[in-house]
């Protein structure tokens, strides 16, 4: 259980049987009555957001999750299959429960995966990883860092905007949560 008053951004909760994560907190003190706190909560499995107030010092149940880094070992036709580092046990993922994420994940990445109950919430990939660019439009010379971008197609299939003297074959870094490009990878 975790009182209103611990509240912070990051605390995951259990409310109407599913996991929220409290997004944003408000202590208010009315100068008449008693205090309460505003919030603002996500639903981990479905990404809904609502905002709810609570009483100072209400209890709720705090959601126990378990954060498992596993490593992506391969795909088998609609599953993509991860193994435990620690057990070395197998667990198989659609890609409806990965997410958006699914467009960087390639063999043998490492990931968190955040379990509830045994039921998969979220899995987490790096906030960066390098790729290699398959498709673009070729680089001209004279183009610049300045100069602007184009869409390009990385190994996993994902498109990413990128500066217009990136070529076939580069090796870059892309930042997985805003999808944007980072740099070149260094050999």
């Amino acid at each position: 259980m975790i009182s209103s008053n611990d509240f912070r951004t990051g605390v995951s909760i259990e409310l109407d049987g599913s996991v929220w994560r409290v997004v944003e907190f408000l202590h208010v003190k009315p100068g008449k009555g008693s205090a309460f706190v505003r919030t603002k909560l996500k639903n981990v499995q479905s990404g809904s957001v609502v905002e709810r107030t609570f009483r100072a010092g209400e209890t709720v149940p705090q959601a126990t999750l378990e954060k498992v880094t596993m490593q992506h070992t391969y795909r088998e036709a609609e599953q993509f299959v991860f193994m435990d580092m620690e057990t070395y046990e197998e667990a198989r993922l659609t890609a409806d429960v990965i997410g958006d994420q699914v467009k960087y994940l390639k063999e043998e990445m490492e990931v968190n995966v955040l379990w509830w109950n045994g039921q998969v919430l979220e899995v987490e990939l790096p906030n960066s990883i390098a790729l290699e660019v398959t498709e673009t439009d070729p680089g001209v010379k004279g183009d610049t860092a300045t100069g602007g971008t184009k869409p390009a197609i990385v190994e996993t299939g994902a498109q990413v905007m990128v500066p217009l003297f990136i070529s076939i074959g580069e090796k870059i870094r892309i930042d997985t949560r805003t999808d944007s490009y980072l740099g070149r990878e260094s050999s």
